[in-house]
């Protein structure tokens, strides 16, 4: 049986986002699976659905510190009787095809994860979709736990951690299954204002690390705080932004997205 993980801390992501994740395996995964969602708060959450608590990460990561290091709770020994090989999925992810492959890549022993596109050049890996074997390496846990602060000041994202602590290296998927929202969907601005974002030939997953969220998307903002705006309402309210000390003023302007109806095929409950 196929079996993929998820994470749901804190109210950011509702229970809608492991539902339509559920929704998303269900209609591009051969044969049976299962999905394992380890939350605070499983209300909501459809019955199909296996939930379990947090697991512990047993130790405090320094304020401030960058980067989603409650993730590394799932490279301990165990995990609520989970076994075996799993896929973790990010749940503002989007699943546009077939994902059988995502199993049988490489060796059952391999950590397989997508690249940082944003840094391709450092080989570095990202954690949004990643496969490994549960409890085959503890030891990423444990020295977290023995030095939090060294470690998360070290690495500063914990995918970084994940690169250069695996023993034996990562892996990396084929290039073209898991695309960057921002890297390979969203045209360069100032294109983005009037070309809606583009679903990538052969990709499989969509992932949003840093934003914006499919939600926000499907109605063109770029934040939950956000309202969707023509282009020339966003460069006037963007002008506005211009007069408030401190605001980053160019970066907000270049924070436009349009609809995309293929978002909106993908990313719903069935």
């Amino acid at each position: 049986m196929k079996q993929i993980l998820c994470i749901k801390w804190g109210t950011f992501y509702g229970p809608q986002y492991v539902n339509i994740l559920y929704s998303m395996v269900a209609r591009n995964i051969t044969g049976p699976f299962k999905l394992y969602c380890f939350t605070d708060n499983a209300d909501g959450i459809r019955p199909e659905v296996t939930c379990h608590p947090l697991p512990e990460l047993g130790c405090e990561i320094p304020p401030g510190t960058k980067g989603k290091w409650r993730k590394t709770a799932l490279w301990g020994s165990e995990l609520f009787g989970v076994t075996g090989t799993v896929l973790f999925v990010d749940l503002d992810s989007i699943i546009v095809g077939n994902i059988d492959d995502y199993f049988t890549y490489g060796s059952p022993e391999d950590v397989i994860t997508a690249r940082n596109w944003v840094k391709p050049q450092q080989r570095l890996g990202q954690t949004s979709v990643f496969r490994f074997k549960i409890g085959s390496h503890p030891y990423m846990l444990e020295n977290l736990r023995a030095d939090p602060g060294g470690i998360s000041k070290k690495y500063q994202f914990e995918q970084h951690y994940v690169t250069h602590g695996i023993r034996g290296g990562i892996k990396f998927w084929p290039s073209e299954w898991t695309r960057h929202f921002r890297v390979h969907c969203l045209p360069v601005w100032p294109l983005r204002m009037f070309i809606a974002p583009k679903l990538p030939k052969k990709a499989r997953i969509i992932t949003f690390p840093g934003g914006p969220n499919p939600s926000d998307i499907i109605v063109g903002r770029w934040s939950p705080d956000d309202v969707h705006r023509s282009p020339w309402g966003h460069i006037s309210h963007v002008w506005e932004l211009r007069k408030i000390p401190g605001v980053k003023w160019t970066r907000e302007l270049k924070r436009y997205v349009r609809p995309a109806p293929w978002i909106s095929q993908h990313w719903r409950e069935d």
